[in-house]
């Protein structure tokens, strides 16, 4: 009996044993396992791809382990088969089309695809998902409908920007716990639905940012209680603000810019007590701005630029203690400059060019020491730049163009303490008679942009220029100044754009221009370096109408010597200048021919129009791809216009006043003409010449082997028995290829 109980404990502990041994490989083959449906979906979603690194293995054993994949995340249920909750590919470098097989994971609470490049439409079945949280499809190349059937009642986050979507806007009908909503950047067209306000009372987020929306601006928005943001910039919305937006207290941020939106700004904008954010730049409003800004205590950033307002600055807006930008340009406000700039420590850009305010530039300004932008161009500004600003040390960006500001020698004197100033414009002002400054200036050591054009100033070039070792671009045009362009002008080695067009400069080109080291080789001077949206107002005629550059990277390289009294000849050390673009001699007395500048692989712009030029005009020109203003009239220019390239979109306005110019846009070319094809007779006598060199060649070398034979008898011993060999071997191979020949023909002839 002892032995008959003692066996049940044995075969207890030895299956005890067993449940130890392989219970933890049974777990954690379930755990690295997932449902075959979700692997046949992967699976499919990988083949509609055309390129991808995510290293997914769908063979050998550890197939079935995709919830250990990059990217996939599964849920904690089942202990024996996973499911796929996330799918997180963002910035992955997927190139294809999205596979209607992602609808097939039906667990699915989060997809991310965002930042590939994805193309082609969106399959109806990942609209349809329905415990689908998070949508982020953003940043690629996907096209096509939203489909109206879309379904995803769990949906938090949605977000599809960037993309080429197009037709009506989603709406997401009984997503009632949608939060986050992104279809900016799209193609999406007709009216914004206020519909998807009704969907969800937890909207936070709404951005239908630069489609093409139309329409009056709806009511409905009130209808979104907890709305932190809402972006409609850039699009073609028309009509007034409706009396419901105004309702939303808790929104921080309001971005209408770039719309077509007309009337007043309600002074019922105070109830947005929490506003932090608000554009309403680039539309149609009118009328005064309301003074309610004692109520707006958390603003940061206000701009309504490019709009049709009047009257004069708010007072209220000194109350704004968080300000950091005001931005009120091109407008119709008009007064003084009569803000408590005390109040305003935090103000960082202070825009409010182009309107009609009057009056001297406050003396405080500078106690906004966080303030690095200030434009004031274009008003009807008076007096003298205020002392004060020698402690403007936080300004870089600095543009009182368009003023009638005076003593041009007191500004720089104070400017010039300025250790931070980059950017510098005082177009068209001290038109009193002044004097160029030529000494006494000794700071701008950081000074990247310095524009002094249209004051009338006379004088010279100033010496003092030879400091400022960061300029990039130099503007003194349309001024009177005399005297020849300095040697070191050339030798700045950040300088890309020179205008001193429109003075009396006289004497010849200085060839340092030509080894301009930006224009080059090399790019760095290009990279931009001004504060986004900063005017550069730069003078082009005498009728006033000017061109805005933004930021420096947005001018063109150029040598502008235009409407001077140059004299010599057009320099051949031009033809290095690889990234120049813009090329204009025109209007003064230079002579001679124009030489080869075919090396210019960038030009854009060459005028040599209003000159004494003679001789032929290149054919080499029509190489340059890029050419698209050509300008030679009035010169004595001869011969046959050059064709091909870009001068068959020339005009007969660029070439008149040559009379013995003929061919394209001019009279027909007599026989006789003097022929451009100058590369081609060139190209003709090169050929002849090398031929000739070859025959001496062969002729020289050939006498050199007779002599030695005739003079060296064992050569020639040598070379007639290697000769004779020779002749031998071929005559042998002759032979026996002829035999051969003859029996194969013979064996193929039919027996008689």
């Amino acid at each position: 009996m002892g032995n008959g109980s003692e066996f049940p404990c044995v075969f207890f502990f030895f299956c005890l044993l067993l449940v130890f041994l392989f219970a933890p490989v049974s777990c954690s083959r379930s755990q690295r396992s997932c449902n075959a449906t979700d692997l046949n979906a992967l699976q499919g979603f990988v083949e509609g791809l055309q390129s991808s690194a995510l290293g997914w293995s769908f063979n050998g054993s550890s197939s079935s382990n995709c919830c250990n994949w990059a990217g996939i995340s599964c849920d904690a249920g089942s202990p024996l088969v996973k499911r796929v909750i996330g799918l997180d590919l963002s910035n992955q470098s997927l190139k294809g089309f999205v596979s209607s097989s992602l609808g097939r994971l039906d667990q699915l609470e989060q997809l991310n695809l965002s930042y590939n490049s994805l193309r082609g439409p969106v399959p109806v079945e990942l609209f349809l998902l329905p415990h689908l949280e998070l949508l982020d499809l953003s940043v690629n190349m996907l096209s096509g409908l939203i489909p109206a059937e879309s379904n995803l009642p769990s949906i938090r986050v949605f977000n599809i920007s960037a993309n080429s979507f197009s037709g009506m806007h989603p709406i997401l009908v009984g997503s009632s716990n949608l939060s986050v909503y992104d279809v900016s950047s799209n193609g999406f067209w007709g009216p914004v639905d206020t519909g998807i306000c009704n969907s969800s009372d937890s909207i936070q987020l709404l951005r239908f940012s630069a489609n093409m929306l139309s329409g009056d601006f709806p009511a409905g928005f009130g209808n979104c209680s907890s709305l932190s943001e809402l972006s409609l910039d850039a699009n073609g919305l028309t009509g007034t603000l409706p009396n419901d937006l105004f309702t939303l207290s808790s929104v921080t941020q309001l971005n209408l810019r770039g719309n077509a939106l007309s009337g007043t700004v309600s002074n019922k904008i105070r109830n947005l007590s929490n506003l932090v954010h608000i554009d309403i730049s680039s539309n149609n409003f009118s009328g005064a701005i309301p003074d309610v800004f004692d109520s707006l205590n958390k603003l940061e950033f206000f701009s309504a630029s490019y709009n049709e307002l009047t009257g004069g600055l708010p007072s209220s807006l000194s109350n704004c203690s968080r300000l950091t930008t005001i931005s009120l340009g091109n407008n119709c406000l008009r007064g003084t400059l009569d803000l408590n700039f005390t109040a305003l420590p935090k103000l960082k850009a202070l825009h409010l060019g182009s309107n009609l305010f009057s009056g001297p530039i406050p003396p405080d300004l500078p106690i906004c020491t966080q303030m690095t932008a200030l434009n004031l161009a274009r008003n009807n500004l008076v007096g003298e730049i205020p002392s004060s600003f020698k402690n403007f040390t936080s300004l870089s960006d600095l543009s009182l163009s368009g003023n009638n500001f005076a003593n041009l020698f007191s500004a720089l004197q104070i400017l010039q303490n300025l250790p931070n100033l980059t950017n510098l414009v005082l177009t068209k002002n001290f038109r009193g008679g002044e004097l160029m400054p030529s000494d006494g200036i000794q700071g701008f050591a950081n000074t990247e942009v310095l524009v002094i054009a249209n004051c009338a100033l006379s004088g010279s070039i100033p010496p003092w220029l030879v400091n400022l070792t960061k300029l990039k671009v130099l503007d003194i045009s349309w001024n009177h100044l005399t005297g020849t362009i300095p040697l070191w002008l050339g030798n700045l080695d950040s300088l890309f754009y020179l205008d001193i067009s429109n003075n009396s400069l006289i004497g010849e080109i200085p060839t340092s221009l030509t080894l301009m080291k930006s224009l080059m080789y090399g790019d760095s001077s290009l990279e931009r370096t001004a504060s986004q949206d900063f005017p550069f107002f730069i003078k082009r005629n005498s009728s006033g109408k000017g061109l805005q550059y933004n930021q420096v990277s947005s001018f063109p390289p150029s040598i502008i010597l235009k409407n001077n009294k140059l004299v010599g000849s057009i320099l051949p050390g031009f033809n290095d200048l690889v990234r120049l673009h813009v090329l204009d001699l025109s209007w003064n007395n230079i002579s001679g021919t124009i030489p080869n500048l075919s090396g210019m692989s960038s030009l854009e712009f060459l005028g040599l129009s209003h000159n004494h030029l003679t001789g032929t005009i290149p054919p080499s020109l029509t190489r340059l791809n890029f050419l698209s203003y050509f300008n030679v009239a009035y010169n004595n220019l001869v011969g046959e216009i050059p064709t091909g390239g870009q001068f068959s979109t020339f005009s007969i306005e660029d070439f008149q006043e040559n009379p013995g110019l003929c061919g394209i846009h001019s009279t027909p070319c007599p026989r006789n003409a003097p022929s451009t094809k100058r590369d081609d007779n060139n190209r003709t006598h090169e050929t002849i010449w090398l031929y000739l060199g070859m025959g001496s060649g062969f002729v020289t070398g050939l006498w050199a082997v007779y002599v030695m034979l005739l003079f060296q008898r064992s050569w020639r011993i040598a070379y007639f028995r290697m000769t004779d060999k020779l002749f031998d071997d071929i005559y042998v191979m002759v032979v026996l290829s002829w035999r051969r020949l003859n029996g194969k023909i013979g064996g193929q002839r039919p027996i008689s």
